[in-house]
Parts: C-alpha cells; sequence; structure tokens
C-alpha cells in the first residue's frame, strides 16, 4: 500500500510537470530570447478582448483574420526592443513622463496612486512598467529608424486633399475655452460651525439659510471678480493660466478648455454671442445660473469643405500613416533577416521572410533556453 501510495505521488508529480512544460512551451527563439506558449496565449486573449470592444458586431471575423498575425507581432516586439538595446534606447526618461501624465489624466494625486490602479486590474507594477518601456523603446526605434525617413511631397499632399474633399467636409463648429466664477455666500451672521450640544444623538446641526441679500452680495462679489479677471486678459494675461488659477469650473485643470461644439449643443444665448466671433476673440462676462463666465473661441471651423491649410496637418498624419506601414514592414523583414529566429513546429510567423537564418541547435543553447524558460517560469508563478 506504501509503495502505491509512492507510486501515485511520482505520478502526479510527472503529470504537474507536464503541465508546466505544455503552459511554458517555447513557442519561437529570436536570437538569445524565447517566446513563450503562455505569452503566445495572452496576447491572443488580449486581442480577443480588444476585438469584443471595438467590434462587437463582427468580432469572431475580425479575430480570425488578426490571430494569424498574433506570433508576428510578439516577434516584431522582440526585434525592435533589441534593435533599440543596439541603439542605446532606455526609455527611462519618457517612463517617467508617461506615468506622471498617466497619473494626471487619471487625476490622481501620485505614483503611488497609479500603482494602486494597476494592481486592481491584476497587473503588477514591474509588469506595468516594463510593457509602457517596451511601448516606449518600440515607439522611438520605429520614429528613428523608419519615420524619420519618411518625406510627403507637396504634389502628394495636394492629391489627397482632391481625393478625399467628401471626407473632409464638416458641420460648422467652435471649440471654446471658460473662467467661471461661481458666487460664494458668505457664513450667515452668528454661524459657528459647531455642532449644536443639544441635538439628538446621530444628527448635526444645519447651517442656516442663506438670505437673498446675502446671495445678491456674492453674485454681485463674483461679477466684480470676473470683470476683473477680464481686464488682466485683455491687458496681456494669457487666458489659459487665469483658468487654471482662478476658474472654478471643472475644466480649470485643463486650462478651461471645454472642448468643441456644433450648432444646437449650447444655450442660445451662448451659441449666438459665440458663433459669431472669430478665433481668439474673447467674449465679456456673461450672467449664467452657475455664475459669471467668460468664454474664449480657440477655433471656428466654418461648415463645409475647409480649405487645404486648414487641414494640412491632418493630411500629413494620414499620409504618414500610409507609408509607415510598409516602410516597417519592410524594416522588420531586414531585421529577421539579421536575426535567428526558429519557430517550434505548428507556429506560423506571417512576417517570416524566405530568407531568414535558423540557429544552430546546440546544447549551450538548450541550457540557455531552460534558464530562461524557468525565469519566466517563477515570474508566472508556476514554480
Amino acid at each position: 500500500m506504501r509503495k502505491l501510495c509512492l507510486v501515485l505521488s511520482i505520478m502526479a508529480g510527472l503529470c504537474g510537470l507536464a503541465a508546466a512544460q505544455v503552459v511554458e512551451e517555447i513557442v519561437a527563439r529570436v536570437n538569445n530570447q524565447i517566446i513563450t506558449r503562455s505569452e503566445y496565449q495572452r496576447s491572443k486573449d488580449q486581442l480577443r478582448d480588444e476585438i469584443r470592444q471595438q467590434e462587437p458586431n463582427d468580432a469572431d471575423k475580425v479575430y480570425a483574420e488578426r490571430e494569424k498575425d498574433v506570433l508576428r507581432d510578439l516577434i516584431d516586439q522582440q526585434l525592435l526592443l533589441e534593435r533599440g538595446k543596439d541603439l542605446g534606447i532606455t526609455g527611462d526618461t519618457e517612463l517617467i513622463k508617461k506615468e506622471d501624465q498617466m497619473r494626471k489624466d487619471m487625476k490622481l494625486d501620485s505614483i503611488e496612486a497609479l500603482e494602486k490602479e494597476a494592481q486592481k486590474q491584476g497587473i503588477s507594477w514591474e509588469d506595468f512598467q516594463q510593457n509602457l518601456r517596451n511601448q516606449i523603446i518600440t515607439q522611438r526605434v520605429i520614429s528613428e529608424e523608419v519615420g524619420g525617413h519618411l518625406s510627403i511631397t507637396t504634389e502628394e499632399e495636394q492629391t489627397f486633399y482632391d481625393q478625399h474633399k467628401n471626407d473632409l467636409e464638416q458641420p460648422e463648429s467652435i471649440h471654446l475655452g471658460e473662467i467661471l466664477i461661481a458666487p460664494k455666500p458668505a457664513p450667515p451672521t452668528g454661524a459657528t460651525g459647531k455642532t449644536d450640544a443639544n441635538a439628538p444623538v446621530g444628527t448635526s446641526a444645519q447651517p442656516a439659510p442663506t438670505s437673498p441679500a446675502d446671495d445678491a452680495a456674492a453674485l454681485d462679489a463674483a461679477k466684480v471678480k470676473a470683470e476683473d479677471l477680464l481686464k488682466q486678459i485683455r491687458g496681456g494675461a494669457g487666458f489659459e493660466d487665469i483658468a487654471k488659477k482662478y476658474s472654478d469650473g471643472p475644466s480649470a485643470v485643463e486650462g478651461g478648455d471645454l472642448g468643441v461644439f456644433t450648432r444646437g449643443k449650447l444655450a442660445k444665448e451662448l451659441e449666438d454671442k459665440t458663433f459669431a466671433m472669430k478665433a481668439g476673440e474673447i467674449t465679456d462676462v456673461i450672467r449664467t445660473r452657475q455664475g459669471y463666465v467668460i468664454l474664449k473661441v480657440i477655433e471656428h471651423q466654418q461648415a463645409g469643405i475647409p480649405p487645404m491649410k486648414d487641414v494640412l496637418p491632418r493630411i500629413q498624419d494620414a499620409l504618414y500613416y500610409e507609408k509607415l506601414q510598409p516602410a516597417l514592414r519592410t524594416y522588420l523583414t531586414k531585421l529577421r533577416e539579421e536575426a535567428y529566429i526558429k519557430y517550434a513546429p505548428g507556429y506560423v510567423d506571417s512576417g517570416a521572410s524566405p530568407n531568414q537564418t535558423e540557429p544552430i541547435e546546440t546544447t549551450s543553447n538548450k541550457e540557455t533556453d531552460a534558464k530562461k524558460l524557468n525565469k519566466k517560469k517563477k515570474k508566472l508563478g508556476v514554480l
């Protein structure tokens, strides 16, 4: 009986080891780096989730088309990271800036708070930072090695504009900035802010209501402050700086930026005033339900097909990305041909080149792969 238990125990251990080996099967080796089956599967799962969010109606069809490129993309990333290392790109400075910008966008007080948010999503801070660093390095390599060599001629810009005029047609719109000064009634006379000692347990004394006179005084004070700020702006102060410092609106942190509005999206009074203005112009102080506002027309786009000069940056971006994709594919094919890449049976790299070189298997190669595999297992909690 004891022997039987021992045999069963050994078999269970072997089964567990076999399961770990299946999970951590090496799918591909790129120079001195490996891509494991779990990494490959995780990328497929992420792709499926993204497509379900972006293309819910055709998710299965879109996934079937893009799933074949998952291994290609993993190898692309590895090649770009190695090239970044050769170029001395660490991404350290950009990583700090990127994390701080994410913190601001998410309105978090500290990097520690950002770390907690990452952990809430089930991502370790180490992996979160490494993913950001990888993005930064690959983008820098693409920009320096590929994008920096692309050129766009004026003839190409004109041709694109002529061919896409219908796509460029747009309704009249304005981009607005706001400074809001809300009335702040003074505390009622005699109010101390202290809790009434005679109030029942579990309740607190309610502040006395403000009088109409108090409300009127608060409105007058808000108007005076708004008019003083308008005077400063017209005297040369920056609208965005004043908004950040004094505005009571939620847009204050963005320098008062309210975004873009088409006709029918604003109150009639505000629409009539702002749509009659040119870019850069600023309104007088306007009374609203929230208090007093000063509005700036950051940009005023007329309805119809805009002049080419007004959409030139959009045209240049479109042409740039149109040229970038084939140029990047050519560059990655070149990197493949300079690298040593080996695939496990049954796995296909849709970006493979017929001129690639497969590494020669040696005992040293196998020992190196085993060490890297063990590191990845430990990181994933397999061992």
